[in-house]
C-alpha cells in the first residue's frame, strides 16, 4: 500500500483527498519509482477544476523526481536503483510511489537533486520546447515572456537571455519584477499599473517582437497579438487567467499576417527520442549553472490543496514542490 491524492469529482482544492492506495507490482514495459518529490504545476489545477477532463476517479499530477523501485517485462530504459525524473504524464505523480510507463522517465544526472529535478521537469521541458522547437531563439532577438517570475518564465527568461536575445517580461508586483530581472530580464513591464503593449512597442523602436510566449491566456492574448511584429508568431501555451475566446482568424492577417500556435510538452515529446533530445538540453544548461532552478516553496504531498490555493491566489514564485 502507498498514499496518494484522488479526486472523486472536479471542482475547488477542497475535492482532493489524501488516500491509502493498492500499488500493484508494474505492468509489462513500465516501472515502479518512488518519489522523493513532486513537482506543482498550473496544469493540475485545469485537471481538479474539469478544465481539461480526466476520467474520475482519478489521481494528479505531471511530473516528479525519484528511484526506480521495480521494473516490468521488457524494460530496458531504466533498472532498479536509477535515478530518475518524468514530466508530462500519465497523471499520477502526487503519490508516495507510482508505476509509469519506463519510456516516459529519463536519468538524472547525479549533478542534478531529486528536489531541483521534481521542480523543472515540467516547466524546464516546457521552456526547452518553447524556446528550441516552437521558435527557435536567435541571438539578437527581442522575445516578450509573460508571468515571467512564475515556475515556466524563470526557466525561459534565463535560456533566452544564455541565447543572447533581448528578454521582456510581464509581472503583475514589483517583488515579482526584482524576481525577473535577477533571473535575465532586460526589461520589466508591471502589467497592473503599465500596458505592456505600449511599453514592447517603446522597447522595440515600435517594431515589435518576433515571439511571445504568453501562458496567461484571455486576459493578455488580444494585447500579445499588439506586441508582434509582421509575420511574428504568437505562442500561447496556457490559461492561468481563463481560457482564449474564439478568435477570428482575420485578425491576423489585419495584425500583419501574424502566425499562432497552441503547443503541449505531450506533443513535442510523444517520440522517445525527442524526450531524450529536449531533456538532455535542460538537463545541461541546468548542471552548467547557466539557467538556475528556484524551489521557492515546499509543501508535504498530503497538503496539496492548500499548495493548489497558493498557486491559484498566484502567492508563489518560480516552482513549489511537494514532499511525500
Amino acid at each position: 500500500m502507498t498514499h496518494a491524492i484522488r479526486i472523486h469529482q472536479t471542482g475547488g482544492p477542497e475535492v482532493l483527498r489524501w488516500e491509502e492506495v493498492e500499488l500493484a507490482a508494474p505492468a509489462p514495459g513500465e516501472a515502479t519509482v518512488r518519489h522523493h518529490a513532486v513537482g506543482l504545476n498550473f496544469i493540475d489545477t485545469y485537471h481538479r477544476s474539469g478544465l481539461y477532463p480526466l476520467p474520475l476517479p482519478s489521481g494528479l499530477g505531471l511530473e516528479g523526481a525519484g528511484v526506480v523501485a521495480a521494473v516490468g517485462e521488457g524494460v530496458s530504459e531504466v533498472k532498479v536503483g536509477d535515478r530518475v525524473a518524468y514530466a508530462g504524464g500519465p497523471v499520477g505523480a502526487y503519490a508516495e510511489a507510482r508505476n509509469i510507463p519506463a519510456h516516459r522517465l529519463l536519468k538524472l544526472p547525479d549533478s542534478i537533486p531529486f528536489e531541483t529535478a521534481a521542480a523543472m521537469m515540467l516547466q524546464g521541458l516546457t521552456a526547452a520546447y518553447l524556446l528550441r522547437r516552437t521558435y527557435r531563439v536567435q541571438a539578437g532577438d527581442h522575445v516578450l515572456i509573460h508571468a515571467a517570475a512564475g515556475g515556466v518564465g524563470l526557466i525561459a527568461c534565463q535560456w533566452a537571455k544564455v541565447l543572447g536575445a533581448t528578454v521582456i517580461g510581464t509581472v503583475g508586483s514589483a517583488a515579482k519584477g526584482e524576481l525577473a530581472r535577477a533571473h535575465g530580464c532586460d526589461h520589466v513591464i508591471n502589467y497592473s499599473n503599465e500596458n505592456f503593449t505600449q511599453r514592447v512597442r517603446e522597447i522595440t523602436g515600435g517594431e515589435g517582437v518576433p515571439v511571445v510566449y504568453d501562458g496567461v491566456g484571455k486576459d493578455t492574448f488580444i494585447g500579445s497579438l499588439d506586441c508582434l511584429r509582421p509575420q511574428g508568431m504568437m505562442v500561447s501555451y496556457g490559461n492561468a487567467s481563463g481560457p482564449v475566446p474564439p478568435v477570428d482568424l482575420l485578425l491576423l492577417s489585419q495584425k500583419g499576417s501574424l502566425f499562432i500556435t497552441r503547443p503541449t510538452l505531450m506533443g513535442y515529446t510523444a517520440k522517445r527520442e525527442d524526450l531524450l533530445a529536449l531533456g538532455a538540453e535542460l538537463f545541461a544548461v541546468v548542471a552548467s549553472g547557466q539557467v538556475r532552478i528556484e524551489v521557492n516553496q515546499r509543501y508535504a504531498l498530503k497538503d496539496a490543496a492548500q499548495a493548489q490555493r497558493d498557486l491559484e491566489a498566484r502567492q508563489t514564485t518560480g516552482s513549489t514542490i511537494l514532499l511525500p
